[in-house]
């Protein structure tokens, strides 16, 4: 037969027990209420700390086959015509220069290797690529001085910022695994960041008359 201690004893323990499962309950309760409120509002995005450098224009930046020079940008605004619908455009000028001294080959700026970084868990923007001489996707030959060129980037037509970044991306020369049955033959490949560039944009309005 237990003693009166041990009756006590058994009760106070079964006393803390349920306090502390009521708690584990609350807790729990409350990281579900919050997940489903994150799942309601967009989804959670995980946020990562930036690992390649953070430059601020006039910036040189060597990526892969490519050398830039970013030098400036500007927040297009096109208003709204009979015809047509307010548009704004982010446009950034860079110099490029090829440096391809892996195969020497002419390339020219892909639009995958420079993006608009919005921030705030944005998706980043690609650009629509190196516009040089007035030529869009301008070819690059090896050995020859930069270019001027400059990029465009697709922004909601209210789009306004006091500060802009942009996603460098480079190549890298390197064969694929020979033990998969790949070609070990070296290429350029696998775009990785390489630096982030910013730029304070000016604004101008585009009203289709020529300068």
């Amino acid at each position: 037969m237990e003693s009166l201690d041990e009756v006590i004893d058994a009760m106070i323990a079964d006393r803390v027990i349920h306090r502390h499962r009521r708690i584990w309950l609350l807790l729990i309760a409350l990281i579900v209420a919050a997940a489903l409120v994150i799942l309601a509002t967009g989804g959670w995005k995980e946020k990562k700390g930036r690992t390649v450098p953070t430059l601020e224009a006039p910036a040189t930046v060597t990526a892969g086959r490519f050398e830039y020079n970013f030098t400036k940008a500007e927040i297009v605004r096109k208003p709204k015509t009979e015809y047509s619908e307010a548009e704004t455009t982010l446009k950034v000028y860079f110099t490029a220069k090829n440096i391809d001294s892996e195969e020497q080959t002419s390339e020219s700026v892909s639009n995958d290797l420079l993006v608009f970084v919005p921030g705030g868990g944005e998706d980043l923007v690609d650009s629509n690529g190196g516009d040089c001489k007035g030529g869009l996707n301008w070819v690059l030959v090896y050995g020859l001085p930069p270019e001027e060129c400059s990029t465009k980037f697709k922004v909601a037509p209210d789009f306004a910022a006091d500060m802009v970044e942009i996603g460098v991306l480079g190549e890298h020369f390197k064969a694929d695994n020979g033990s998969l049955g790949l070609s070990e033959k070296p290429y350029w490949q696998g775009e990785t960041p390489t630096a982030v560039v910013r730029l304070k944009p000016t604004v101008v309005v585009d009203d289709g008359k020529d300068e």
